[in-house]
């Protein structure tokens, strides 16, 4: 028998998605967002709030990059969740990480996660109930080490964190348990 929880954000697992973007003056800012999915085959929807540093930075700069948190970073992507940029003026340079400018959009790649989206401005949409960022993926760029043979992302090497909203936990995601399009497709014949 289920036991009512009351409203809870009762979505598992959520990505650990780290945003980065300049300021209007070139300053890099990065943001722990959990709430950001891919919405399109080359578009991605963060629903961020219009009082982060982050948002500010992409109404000015029209671009911004995502990357996927891994396990040994996990400490540096949560400290970009705890701390603000409206509050920290030297938020990113004090977990003495690195940036470079992505050679397709005007933001930055954090040279330490693995694998990052870079992304243009497609849309911003405002509603009584939704504020999303959508973004044109551009390109996507990820370290050698987490690819497969075959040249794609594999998500055992990639050690991807998850968030819990329930616990408020980080875990690791990339055991394989089937294969899509493929564990259910038995059920086709009946």
């Amino acid at each position: 028998m289920k036991k009512n929880l009351g409203t809870l954000q009762a979505v598992y697992p959520m990505p650990v998605l780290m945003v980065a973007t300049y300021d209007e003056n070139g300053k890099v800012d990065v943001m722990n967002a959990a709430w950001g999915m891919i919405c399109s085959s080359d578009e991605i929807a963060l629903f961020l709030g219009e009082a982060h540093k982050t948002t500010k930075n992409i109404r000015v700069s029209k671009a911004f990059t995502v990357s996927i948190a891994d396990r040994p970073h996990m400490a540096e992507a949560d400290f970009f969740g705890i701390a603000s940029g409206n509050d920290m003026e030297d938020k990113f340079e004090r977990t003495g990480y690195h940036a470079q400018k992505s050679g397709f959009v005007n933001a930055p790649i954090v040279e330490e996660f693995p694998l990052v989206m870079e992304c243009e401005l497609a849309e911003i949409v405002e509603t009584e109930h939704l504020h999303a960022i959508v973004g044109k993926i551009v390109n996507v760029a990820a370290e050698e080490a987490v690819l497969s043979e075959d040249g794609k992302v594999d998500p055992a090497k990639l050690d991807a964190l998850t968030f819990d909203s329930f616990q408020h936990g980080y875990y690791v995601s990339g055991e394989q348990v089937g294969k899509a399009w493929n564990a259910g497709a038995g059920l086709m014949k009946k």
